[in-house]
């Protein structure tokens, strides 16, 4: 069985026992569980459930392992003759999770 969620406007497709990075979010000092309770498609063949737009009661767990960085991005602006230039770079922090459970 798997289920299809969304998080931080994407939509990730798990079943149990994944492994898979989310965006960092704050969490309580010492959880180390999360839920998703946005879960969009739950089940396989026919007796999946589809959410309009969500599935009522359906809850997807997962326990945090790790926060970890992605790679760095490097941007850059540039306008000719005009003396500008401006490079610019960026980090995103993930949330390294393992899906527990999906139930609903």
């Amino acid at each position: 069985m798997y289920a299809i969620f969304e998080d931080g406007g994407k939509q990730y497709k798990v079943s149990e026992g994944d492994t898979l990075l989310v965006e960092r979010r704050d969490v309580a000092e010492g959880e180390k569980s999360i839920r998703f309770e946005q879960v969009l498609m739950l089940g396989e063949g026919g007796g999946a459930k589809i959410g309009q737009p969500f599935v009522q009661g359906a809850v997807v767990t997962a326990t945090i392992e790790d926060e970890i960085k992605g790679p760095k991005i490097v941007g850059l602006k540039f306008k000719r003759r005009k003396r500008y230039l401006n490079r610019y770079g960026h980090r995103q922090k993930y949330l390294k999770v393992k899906i527990d459970g999906i139930s609903g």
